[in-house]
């Protein structure tokens, strides 16, 4: 439509714009309730746990028992990681900085896996360590079915594709013109990846090793499978909720849960921070230094 000095009018555009702002609004709010929905579904897990477990929180870190899990946790969990470390380490590198053979097969097996039930992978390991290698090195007292050191090696299985792909795609973030002036400069490999590349990937590092961490405290699946939960033996804080619920002790089931509910959040935390990028600290350091030095000139 034409206004009497020639020029079209924009009652149409605008017409459509609101029409397209009332789509979007639909959707967002339709978005909007479906988020709350599963925040509630969610958010009402972690309630249950935290309501159940407050009252006899005291009771469970007083338990010999509890305490046995929370120790066997924490040693099979740091001892799972550092060989986590040990082995993604180089493993990540030669992935993304090599041309090792039958790369591709290594990535789909890594990927295939991670999407494997734990249980599964426990089974695996079971059979393996039930073959005649796995008795002869029970023979030279390298036992591992229902001993405390199948634990390490069920965290393991689970945890180490998730530690090797976590640093594979922080090495894949590294500038390749670092590498290669380092590399111009004289620099060998090993001295490229001592100096340019663990430097630059040291946050997310130390984020997966958190992280595989918290994995190893919460495995259940395979350990399961591999080493069993016998009581004060190879109980893991997962086992010894698991006992508690087979003989009808919710409570401290329960109680146990808050424990791992804490932990966790402790270590969600500790991976935040490290996550956080180093110009974003500086950033929010000058803004808060600036408004202060203007509050006090003020």
């Amino acid at each position: 439509m034409k206004t009497p000095f020639g020029r079209h009018s924009n009652s149409s555009d605008e017409s459509v714009v609101k029409h397209r702002g009332r789509k979007r609004d639909v959707f967002s709010g339709v978005s909007i309730s479906i988020a709350t929905v599963v925040l509630l579904f969610v958010g009402s897990a972690i309630v249950a746990i935290v309501a159940g477990g407050v009252t006899h929180f005291g009771d469970a870190i007083r338990s010999e028992e509890v305490l046995f899990s929370l120790r066997m946790s924490v040693v099979t969990s740091t001892i799972s990681t550092a060989l986590c470390l040990v082995l993604a380490l180089p493993s990540a590198y030669a992935l993304s900085r090599t041309n090792m053979p039958f790369k591709r097969v290594a990535e789909v097996l890594m990927e295939l896996t991670l999407s494997l039930p734990y249980i599964l992978l426990g089974f695996a390991l079971l059979l393996i360590f039930s073959s005649p290698l796995g008795k002869a090195l029970r023979d030279v007292g390298f036992a591992v079915v229902f001993e405390p050191t199948g634990i390490v090696f069920a965290q393991l299985i689970v945890n180490l594709p998730f530690a090797i792909r976590m640093v594979r795609t922080a090495f894949s973030d590294v500038n390749p013109r670092m590498e290669f002036v380092a590399k111009t400069l004289g620099a060998s490999p090993w001295d490229v990846f001592r100096t340019v590349i663990l430097p630059v990937c040291r946050n997310s590092i130390i984020s997966t090793l958190v992280l595989t961490w918290a994995r190893g405290m919460g495995e259940f699946g395979a350990t399961l499978m591999l080493v069993g939960v016998t009581r004060m033996k190879t109980e893991t804080l997962p086992g010894s909720i698991y006992l508690s619920i087979s003989t009808g002790n919710n409570e401290t089931a329960m109680a146990t849960a808050m424990i791992m509910l804490l932990l966790s959040a402790a270590t969600l935390v500790v991976a935040n921070v490290l996550n956080r990028p180093v110009g974003e600290v500086r950033v929010g350091a000058s803004h808060k230094g600036a408004r202060a030095r203007r509050n006090k000139a003020k």
